[in-house]
């Protein structure tokens, strides 16, 4: 979808949604005064950004380490003609947030996460299973440098300057007090999609007996403790004129690991960052996500990362089609049993 399809008001509301929604009473209406224009003006323009799914998803944003969630990148690969049923299977598992089928010799990569009564090598082994996965690469992250997707609509780039980066390293969270039951339901009403009406968060905190300034008082003490990161939209970025996605992987000494993975985060286009093992057949420790309007403009975004890092053994890794991306559903394990399901045939 070009980019002149948006008007500059609907180019600014996208701005405003996918970086910081306001926790206020009347967020719509909040978002009007800023850009000059009505409460209903900019519920109407969402709902039509919403129809042409520019604009996936407005929720909030967890920390899945912090929820004491295991999380893991996952590359498999499967015959041509198993490829979308596998796909679609795939889909189905709440704890599956990013899918994607890409080039090279993986041709389907996918993010899960699963609670910490769960092994996930074992849910990864029964999902290669139940699939028919010919391959299977198990991709944890070693160092977290990044995670910091915007893309600015007005100018028409990618626009990460600010990223998050966890107060700790490893599977899941040493530092997050335990996840009680009142974060659990506070988890549960909020990661839902907020509706459009003047007033949404009136009927959240009803949902958990607060009033709304209890709601957003919750909303900071858990952004405090960085189990909240924020809350915001989620954009489809091929929909709003990011049409190419690159994971460029980067070979990198163990000993520059670091330095090097610090360097890459600072680009304005890398929207994630992470260090993952290396193996025999894949040499690449560093994963930094692009999106461009171009495969060139993602080419030059790999040339100017080399640049600045002396690092040039590397491979763009492209996505070829979107089978699924949104965030993970938490605390909803029941909607998805992995060993009652029946194998693809």
């Amino acid at each position: 979808m070009p980019f002149d399809e948006f008007d500059p008001i609907d180019r600014e509301i996208m701005n405003v949604v996918q970086a910081e929604f306001p926790l206020v009473e009347e967020p719509y209406k909040a978002i009007a005064e800023t850009l000059g224009t009505t409460e209903q003006d900019v519920i109407d323009r969402i709902g039509v950004l919403r129809k042409k799914n520019v604009v996936r998803q407005i929720g909030a944003i967890f920390d899945t380490r912090k929820l004491k969630y295991q999380s893991m990148l996952v590359a498999m690969r499967f015959p041509d003609d198993k490829l979308d049923k596998a796909a679609y299977f795939l889909n189905k598992h709440p704890g599956i947030s990013h899918n994607y089928e890409r080039d090279g010799q993986f041709n389907l990569w996918f993010t899960i996460a699963v609670p910490p009564d769960h092994s996930l090598e074992d849910e990864i082994s029964n999902l290669g299973r139940l699939t028919g996965a010919t391959f299977t690469r198990l991709l944890p992250t070693i160092k977290f440098f990044k995670i910091g997707v915007n893309f600015d609509m007005v100018k028409g780039k990618s626009s990460a300057t600010k990223g998050y980066r966890p107060d700790d390293q490893g599977t899941t969270s040493t530092t997050s007090p335990d996840v009680t039951q009142d974060v659990i339901d506070y988890v549960k009403v909020m990661q839902e999609d907020l509706a459009s009406v003047s007033r949404p968060f009136d009927s959240m905190a009803a949902q958990l007996g607060m009033t709304v300034d209890e709601l957003f008082a919750k909303a900071a003490d858990l952004t405090e403790q960085k189990i909240m990161r924020r809350y915001s939209a989620v954009l489809h970025h091929r929909r709003a004129g990011f049409s190419s996605n690159a994971m460029i992987v980067w070979k990198v000494p163990e000993e520059r690991s670091e330095e090097i993975g610090v360097i890459m985060a600072e680009h304005p286009a890398v929207t994630h960052c992470y260090q993952r093992p290396i193996y025999e057949d894949w040499p690449y420790s560093h994963f930094t996500m692009v999106h461009g309007t171009s495969a060139e403009e993602c080419e030059r975004f790999g040339n100017e990362i080399a640049e600045a890092t002396g690092m040039n053994e590397r491979a763009l890794v492209y996505s070829l089609r979107e089978f699924k991306k949104t965030r993970v559903r938490y605390f909803v394990e029941e909607e998805f049993v992995v060993e009652e399901l029946q194998p693809i045939v």
